[in-house]
């Protein structure tokens, strides 16, 4: 039975790992996001849904470097034995050029896509490196294999994020622990509403007329990822939808 921690576990690709792992019936789930409420509406929902399923949530916004550290360090010690980090928490604000850009989104950005991932992760690994058998999964972005237009931050962030990947995969390797990154392409959550600041119909144009990734999409290909042999690691990957060939063209119907 392997633990797998998910950051941002409270909706989007989060939630589906948690629901999707949980499906697997071989993790325990340690489960955090801002959102306490929704964090307990999903442990009830999971508890439902699956029989013997053992979760722990507790609140966390990981741009803050002292929570970070503390509740990692203060975990139950029966949930300190993490052999799986999913560093899915991240997010987008505006959409802007970059000579109009809000300095406040810029720093959003920056302290949870990057500075964020780096705490989670400065305070995870050490418990890792305890695992026979450990994984880092990044949640990357087309946004960090490309630029598009009034992206700027936010592309910058991911392509921190695809860089920090690498990195991992080489300060790593003498510990045995695999690190993934999972680069999706449009996928429908609450991410754009997020762009937007709530502006849902902006949000719901970015996927008029094409049918765009699921979180349950990322969420399967993640735990197919898990799912390979000890000797087997899979470095990068980039999931499109059929409809988008890269960051900007895209088959409206």
């Amino acid at each position: 039975m392997r633990t797998v921690l998910i950051t941002g576990a409270s909706s989007g690709i989060g939630a589906a790992c948690a629901r999707t792992l949980a499906s697997e019936g071989n993790y325990r789930l340690l489960l955090c996001a801002r959102r306490e409420a929704r964090l307990l509406e999903l442990k009830s929902e999971l508890l439902k849904d699956f029989e013997n399923i053992e979760i722990h949530t507790f609140v966390l916004d990981v741009r803050n470097r002292d929570e970070v550290f503390d509740r990692i360090e203060n975990l139950p010690a029966a949930w300190k034995n993490i052999d799986v980090l999913i560093n899915n928490a991240g997010l987008s604000q505006g959409l802007d050029a970059v000579q109009d850009g809000n300095p406040d989104d810029w720093d959003r950005m920056i302290d949870t896509n990057v500075k964020g991932l780096l705490y989670v992760t400065r305070a995870v690994t050490p418990l890792l490196k305890q695992s026979q058998n450990a994984h880092i999964v990044n949640l990357g972005s087309i946004a960090g294999k490309e630029v598009y237009p009034n992206g700027n931050v936010y592309c910058a962030t991911k392509h921190a994020v695809d860089a920090l990947n690498k990195a991992m995969r080489i300060d790593l390797l003498p510990f045995g622990i695999k690190v993934t990154a999972i680069n999706p392409g449009m996928v429908e959550t609450e991410f754009s509403e997020v762009r937007f600041k709530g502006d849902k119909d902006r949000a719901k144009s970015v996927y008029h007329g094409l049918t765009p990734l699921s979180g349950e999409d990322i969420a399967e290909t993640i735990a197919f990822v898990l799912s390979r042999p000890a000797h087997v690691n899979i470095n990068d990957l980039l999931i499109m939808p059929t409809a988008q060939a890269n960051g900007t063209l895209v088959n409206r119907k």
